[in-house]
């Protein structure tokens, strides 16, 4: 079979796709990946040192300046999400839909979805579609909901969603339709995108024709989804071990760390308060920084080494606890080697509900990690009071490594092939 995978142009998500394409590609099928290039995130090159074959589609895009651009245009209408502190309480996936659901699935339709698949890219995936003709698209359910599910259909393909975060489209659509179901954003979106092609909106244009999950089982889901459930497998990309990494550590270590986006978007937790969180803790301390951030740093603690970037991998197997932003690459990393996590989910917009959230109360709930604070409102005092109990309380290391047995006992991706290949032949449409 030929199979296409569409991706935004964010290594953190073109490294969550890998292994399902990577199973594919040695089950002996063809694939793709296309996406659109930023040349500051991730390019075409970034696709091929993955070893998989890329497809640019699309124009060049900065995704930075796009979503800090959506972000000020949409911060100020979002702000009753907020109000999880100002009642001195964490926030729960269920405050995403307490306000106005209509609204919050018309920001996603008009400056998220439509953000990542800009005309450019779906007559782009569109035009490769037809000329390649794959049997199977695989789109990025968080990012790629628009050129998609229109590329597929425009080409006879059959479409799979797959969630590498929480299901949250799901859950705002149930809850608007609850509200009123006669109104619903995606569709009056989607549809003059349709009409260009000829093509007629149903539900497939939105949920795909299934959903391959990636999230465990005990993090948030929407009621009543039938799911193709995957494991989650790390994947940092093309990287060495370092020296110094090979060696045994003399102390505890813990790593802090906001991921590949989120330090290069700047949302994620002050840097100034990480650092005086860990001084003179009795721990090695290894913070990963972009360069500029590296470069901008006056001093440092005896304890902690700065990193620009150090495979995740690698890394994680020796530490005793994380403290991260909660992404899903750091996330799924931290989980497969059974290591207690401390959560700062992102204050980019309303991303925290597209897994950060999910994650952190699902941890919490299961004696795993700690949901430390929003990143506005992380003090140094909290977080290394946090820190130390996860440190010291043993629960919190057996937890996390039922936790990833649990995860080892999911399908991995070369478990599903056989799915996807039997979905794949009754799901295919008829070639145009």
């Amino acid at each position: 079979m030929r199979i296409l995978f569409l991706t935004c142009a964010s290594r953190t998500h073109l490294y969550a796709m890998a292994p399902l394409a990577w199973a594919l590609q040695t089950a002996g099928h063809h694939v793709r990946v296309a996406s659109q290039p930023d040349p500051s995130g991730m390019t075409v090159e970034d696709i091929a040192h993955t070893g998989l074959t890329a497809v640019s589609i699309g124009g060049e895009i900065d995704v930075s300046a796009m979503m800090a651009d959506a972000v000020a245009e949409t911060t100020p209408q979002a702000a009753a999400i907020d109000s999880p502190y100002e009642q001195q309480r964490k926030s729960v996936q269920d405050d995403y839909v307490a306000a106005d659901p209509h609204h919050e699935l018309d920001l996603l339709a008009r400056y998220h979805f439509t953000g990542f698949s800009p005309d450019s890219v779906i007559d782009g995936a569109v035009r490769f579609a037809r000329t390649w003709k794959p049997d199977l698209v695989i789109w990025d359910g968080m990012t790629m909901a628009f050129s998609g599910p229109v590329a597929a259909r425009a080409s006879g393909a059959a479409h799979a969603r797959l969630m590498i975060s929480t299901d949250a489209l799901v859950q705002l659509r149930t809850a608007a339709r609850e509200k009123n179901p006669d109104r619903d954003p995606i569709r009056d979106a989607l549809q003059p995108i349709l009409d260009r092609f000829s093509l007629d909106f149903d539900e497939e244009m939105v949920l795909g024709q299934w959903t391959i999950n990636a999230m465990p089982p005990w993090t948030w889901q929407p009621p009543g989804m039938d799911y193709l459930m995957m494991r989650p497998i790390p994947f940092n990309g093309p990287s060495a071990v370092p020296e110094w990494l090979q060696e045994e550590p003399e102390r505890r270590r813990v790593c802090l760390t906001l991921g590949l986006s989120f330090r290069e978007l700047n949302a994620g937790a002050s840097i100034t308060e990480l650092i005086e969180a860990v001084a003179g803790l009795d721990v090695e301390v290894v913070l990963t920084l972009s360069k500029e951030q590296l470069a901008s740093l006056p001093s440092v603690p005896e304890n902690v080494r700065p990193v620009h970037f150090v495979p995740m991998t690698a890394l994680l197997p020796t530490c005793s606890a994380i403290v991260h932003h909660g992404g899903l690459g750091t996330f799924t990393t931290a989980l497969e080697h059974g290591v207690p996590q401390l959560l700062v989910p992102g204050k980019f917009g309303n991303d925290k509900f597209w897994g950060p959230v999910a994650v952190a109360n699902g941890l919490e709930e299961q004696g795993a990690g700690a949901y430390v604070s929003d990143p506005g409102r992380l003090t140094a005092e909290g977080l290394r009071g946090h820190l130390l109990r996860v440190l010291n309380d043993p629960a919190f290391a057996r937890n996390a490594a039922r936790l990833s047995a649990e995860a080892a006992e999911l399908p991995t991706p070369n478990d599903i092939v056989p799915d996807l290949e039997k979905l794949t032949l009754e799901r295919r449409g008829h070639r145009p």
